[in-house]
């Protein structure tokens, strides 16, 4: 790994994240949201596949970077908004990523192959994007699946199976043997559904 240029470019990633206002607390400390999400990512990504390579690793840390700039609510309410705001989202979320990897001194393969991953393209054939796929999935079950049901009370149980199973199967047959092992913190209070939705 070219370390130098490695450490730049996370270090950009963070510095851009960490201008989020939106502030999140955990375990007593305050942090910027999106900061907070990267460094999640990039710590699940250490555990699930530790041997991953620099641009899945790049691409962990940068694929929420600056998500506040493209809010939902630039978008209408509906399907058709929701799309076309999470297509939006992977083309902003990539060309920052590689603008930032271009300042720091990345060439134009490395960039493109960061822009591949963090854009979600190919994914399912493109074993780096299906990677970053997985670890998204694991944090968001082990980090945010919780908060998300909290905000959502109105949701039935059959909503909920289509949810998570939606979430499933994103993820490969190894992401979900390493969930299943204990290797990841499953919310409590969702484990029964989770597991009802997993056999659907």
């Amino acid at each position: 790994m070219t370390s130098t240029l490695y450490q730049a470019a996370i270090a950009a990633f963070d510095q851009a994240n960490a201008e989020d206002p939106n502030k999140e607390v955990f375990e007593g400390k305050e942090y910027p949201k999106e900061l907070l999400y990267a460094q999640r990512m990039s710590e699940m990504q250490e555990r699930y596949a530790p041997d991953a390579s620099e641009a899945v690793k790049l691409a962990c840390r940068a694929q929420h970077i600056q998500r506040w700039k493209s809010p939902r609510s630039d978008y209408a309410m509906d399907k058709k908004g929701y799309m076309l705001w999470r297509t939006n989202l992977y083309k902003f979320h990539a060309e920052t990523a590689g603008a930032l990897m271009k300042h720091v001194g990345y060439d134009d393969a490395m960039i493109e192959r960061v822009k591949t991953i963090v854009g979600k393209k190919e994914l399912k054939s493109n074993p780096e994007t299906q990677l970053m796929e997985d670890v998204v999935d694991l944090v968001f079950i082990e980090h945010y699946m919780l908060a998300f049901a909290g905000q959502h009370p109105d949701y039935d149980e059959a909503k909920w199976i289509v949810i998570i199973k939606k979430t499933w199967d994103k993820m490969s047959e190894r992401a979900h043997d390493f969930a299943l092992a204990g290797k990841i913190k499953l919310p409590e209070a969702l484990v029964p559904l989770i597991l009802k939705s997993i056999k659907a």
